[in-house]
């Protein structure tokens, strides 16, 4: 395909999409609205344009060739997002409204959501927000939400959508108190001799990974004096001075700058931990959603890590 051909890229993508989809020329003149005549020329004009035949057919029936296969995927893909355009047109005129259901973890919403919140309200009052704070896991789906906030080093493979809107190092910490009572340990192997406080809901409680820049990967297994589900609750018994945690940096902000606590073993990699906004789907995403996406992806505080 040369440059001038540019103006008709996208022309028979949706045609093609929709004799795949109906299984035949038929059954997609039917859905369009089209004479059989118009899908075959239409069909054999896209096969011309990008120079490699995409179905084959029989008296029968149709199937796709290996190019075929591929053009199509990508082509679905494309329809799909065009929907959704015209979708966000229609949508951008309507008001929010009705009960919008988030879950998010305590500490997070503490430190980087009430501004957001707050804001949201201001803007869209015909909205009644259900804010579920708490670190639990929860099913988006069975369980109601329509958008659920949650922090990770990596995150699962998921058929939900998945917009990260902020990111932060993760630290091990510990009281200076803590220190001078128990030592400084110098090696990621003497945590095994040291008070841990461990949250539970990570995959490996009592297992700590370490990265160093060359790439070597190590990992230790510690002792939980308090094994907890409560990143809040983690910071304040690090405070206190009950034990070694490892803690995202948004849930320590104010004690790291206030100088309350230390940060050990600077000479591995600090891990990445992003946060992203989940919900079921981007398509027919509901204004009162939308909305409250676009405010957290503004109002989110832009780190450079």
């Amino acid at each position: 395909m040369t440059h001038n051909d540019d103006s008709k890229l996208f022309d028979g993508m949706v045609i093609f999409t929709k004799v795949i989809e109906c299984g035949s020329f038929s059954g997609a003149a039917i859905a369009t609205g089209h004479s059989n005549s118009y899908i075959s020329k239409t069909l054999n004009k896209l096969e011309t344009r990008v120079g490699v035949r995409l179905l084959n057919r029989t008296t029968r029936s149709i199937s796709l060739t290996p190019e075929g296969q591929v053009y199509y995927e990508q082509c679905q893909q494309l329809v799909f997002d065009a929907y959704d355009a015209v979708s966000l047109l229609k949508q951008s005129h309507i008001e929010p409204k009705g009960v919008l259901k988030v879950s998010c973890p305590t500490s997070f919403a503490e430190s980087h959501l009430q501004g957001v919140v707050s804001e949201f309200m201001h803007q869209y009052p015909e909205v009644n927000l259900v804010l579920d704070l708490n670190d639990r896991h929860v099913d988006l789906v069975q369980d109601g939400f329509d958008l659920v906030i949650r922090a990770t080093e990596q995150l699962a493979e998921s058929s939900l959508v998945c917009r990260k809107i902020y990111s932060c190092k993760g630290y091990t910490v510990a009281s200076h108190d803590y220190l001078k009572r128990f030592g400084r340990p110098k090696t990621i192997e003497q945590l095994k001799s040291h008070q841990c406080i461990c949250y539970s809901n990570a995959k490996q409680a009592n297992k700590w990974s370490y990265s160093q820049s060359n790439g070597t990967e190590s990992q230790v297994e510690v002792k939980a004096k308090l094994l907890c589900n409560s990143a809040s609750m983690e910071l304040a018994m690090v405070l206190a001075g009950h034990g070694i945690c490892r803690l995202p940096e948004f849930v320590m902000e104010q004690a790291l700058k206030e100088e309350k606590l230390a940060i050990l073993f600077s000479d591995y990699l600090s891990p990445i931990i992003d946060v992203y906004a989940i919900y079921p789907s981007r398509k027919h995403l509901s204004p009162k959603v939308r909305c409250f996406i676009d405010l957290l992806v503004e109002k989110m505080p832009k780190v450079s890590l």
